[in-house]
């Protein structure tokens, strides 16, 4: 049975899965007054929950039977069907929010399960760690149901200030999930060797933040939308920084870094792509070509 708690103002959710995630997700519900029922494969888990005012459910089904919106935060696309695919019935007619991390082929397939069980469904994406989860700029992508998105979306925003629609294709909240995870893998890459540059000569990381900073500040980050507008024209001819000089100008970099005793294995993938892009004949475009042999590194 259920461990009621005294009725709270707002629309009443459900949160699956008391993660790391799933704990903040319910707990920013808690805080701005919706009656919150939580379940979790291990029931400690919802006890700080409890506590504070959510429901504990004992079973899946007993969980989505206490709202019409089921918020579901699993380790993975897996544990999501193992856990509701046995409670397709009690899900018909609600809106199943899927915010497990996925691919875009899952988050796909799983809305299709969904239309064809009668719920309606979308998928989003976290672009936040749990404790920015409920401040305004808090940023996550939903996808899937227009209508279930309009109905609920002043609920969602409880989750993060910056949510955004991306419209009706489920794929696409989890693919810019991953495009702005490349984007800060890359970025920390990039700072790591830098780091360890200059440490081999014993300066601070500290030291060197406000010029790392700088730089992306005042160079890299004015150079995206320029970038941008090159891509989706394909229009790469610049007579700024060619591949011609940035060949010449990584191979420089990656000689300092042997001979101050760094690796430069964070490098060498995006050596060997300006090198194959020059030795195409394309060494008078700009960086921004060489999202053509991502596209197509066969040709």
């Amino acid at each position: 049975m259920s461990t009621n708690t005294a009725p709270t103002a707002g629309t009443a959710v459900t949160v699956i899965g008391l993660g790391m995630m799933g704990t903040a997700l319910a707990d920013a519900f808690l805080g701005q007054g919706h009656p919150t029922t939580v379940w979790n494969r291990s029931p400690h888990k919802a006890e700080q929950l409890t506590a504070r005012g959510a429901t504990g459910a004992a079973t899946v089904g007993e969980a989505v039977s206490d709202a019409a919106l089921v918020i579901v935060c699993l380790s993975n696309d897996e544990a999501v069907h193992q856990v509701l695919e046995p409670e397709t019935e009690n899900l018909k007619g609600r809106v199943l929010v899927n915010l497990t991390s996925s691919t875009p082929e899952e988050a796909r397939n799983t809305a299709a399960w969904a239309a064809q069980h009668g719920i309606e469904y979308l998928d989003g994406a976290i672009m936040a760690i749990p404790p920015l989860v409920g401040q305004p700029q808090a940023l996550i992508f939903y996808g899937g149901s227009s209508r279930a998105y309009a109905d609920h979306e002043q609920t969602l925003r409880v989750l993060g200030g910056a949510t955004t629609f991306l419209g009706e294709d489920t794929g696409l909240p989890s693919l810019y999930d991953v495009a702005l995870l490349g984007i800060l893998w890359s970025t920390v890459a990039g700072n790591i060797h830098a780091l360890a540059l200059v440490g081999s000569e014993g300066v601070t990381a500290e030291a060197f933040l406000p010029y790392a900073t700088g730089w992306l500040n005042h160079v890299a980050v004015p150079f995206l939308p320029r970038l941008a507008e090159e891509v989706d024209h394909k229009q790469y001819a610049t007579e700024i920084s060619t591949l011609n000089v940035n060949k010449e100008a990584i191979a420089h970099l990656v000689s300092a870094s042997h001979s101050q005793g760094v690796s430069p294995e964070l490098l060498l993938p995006v050596q060997a792509l300006i090198e194959r892009r020059v030795a195409r004949g394309h060494g008078s475009d700009s960086l921004s070509s060489l999202i053509e042999e991502l596209r197509d590194p066969a040709t």
